[in-house]
């Protein structure tokens, strides 16, 4: 594909506050409702803001419904959380989330470690969710985790992932995801993955992909999703994340390093870069320790966002 040919505008979700923070000791309600009112003013018009598990499971999501409540809601944002099973869904309806997210593994050991199910548990779990959400008038987004290779039981067939995407697309789920939750995906698994789904008739343009840095591909990848007219993309501020139940694994690809690339190739973002790097500054000084995001470091830097400390 020539650069003409690229998307010309990409959507980017923002995960730091919940798939990033996670795998961090806990931060306050308070600092997270904090951090998520600075990516607010940012220009971004999806942030994942919460996680409706047992607080015993991942203590670093504890108060849900807190940061659900405190936050500063912007017009044309869609503030969304990750639920597990249908009690997370009714929970997370309750605290007035805009989407729904639902996770399902590719791999049969990680789904079983992530969320105590086996697949086709929680694929039936999913049209109930589905059924909740949309009676009440929300939207549901699959992610399947662990695409591109789990750190139990290795590569994953790019047909298990694309029979898994097809079965999710009949329980009416909204949106389909792609999870690379070790950062073992390389641009050949990439092009792999989105050969397959798009035989199981799902167009490649239509769906999103999560990738981590953990080898230091990230936005290698995303160029690999660019090329097949990928046009939405999770990243992690300041490149926080990693995953609880993925050992080893590193960081989400860091937004303002994606926006910062997307920029230079002309790819629309609709992101303030500035903005949003005083706020991998603050997410910074919220963990109490260096992030890997590059241009935080590098620049461009000349204003600060509300709340920030550059």
């Amino acid at each position: 594909m020539n650069r003409s040919e690229y998307p010309r505008s990409v959507a980017i979700r923002e995960v730091g506050p919940r798939d990033g923070l996670q795998n961090e000791a806990p931060i306050s309600v308070g600092e997270r409702v904090r951090l998520i009112d600075a990516l607010s003013l940012t220009g971004l018009r999806r942030i994942e803001a919460a996680s409706f598990v047992a607080p015993s499971a991942i203590p670093a999501m504890a108060g849900a419904e807190e940061v659900m409540a405190g936050i500063k809601r912007k017009t044309g944002i869609a503030y969304s959380a990750l639920v597990p099973n249908l009690r997370g869904a009714e929970r997370g309806l309750a605290a007035n989330s805009d989407e729904l997210e639902v996770v399902i593994s590719a791999s049969e050991t990680h789904n079983q470690r992530n969320v105590n199910r086996t697949i086709d548990e929680s694929l039936a779990a999913v049209i109930e969710i589905v059924a909740l959400a949309h009676g009440a008038g929300k939207k549901v987004d699959a992610i399947v985790s662990t695409t591109f290779g789990c750190a139990y039981e290795g590569d994953v067939e790019p047909s298990r992932v694309a029979a898994i995407a097809a079965t999710l697309r009949e329980t009416g789920v909204d949106g389909l995801s792609f999870g690379d939750t070790t950062g073992m995906a390389s641009p050949r698994r990439v092009h792999e993955v989105l050969d397959a789904i798009e035989g199981a008739g799902i167009a490649a343009n239509d769906v999103g992909l999560h990738f981590h840095n953990t080898r230091g591909a990230g936005l290698a990848n995303v160029l690999a999703g660019l090329d097949r007219g990928v046009s939405q993309f999770d990243a992690s501020v300041g490149g926080l994340g990693g995953c609880p139940y993925a050992p080893g694994a590193t960081g989400n690809i860091v937004t303002e390093d994606l926006v910062h690339m997307l920029m230079d190739m002309g790819i629309e973002t609709g992101v303030d870069l500035d903005a949003l790097i005083g706020c991998a500054l603050l997410a910074q000084e919220l963990v109490g320790r260096e992030l890997p995001g590059q241009v935080m470091r590098s620049g461009p830097r000349s204003k600060t966002v509300e709340g920030a400390t550059t």
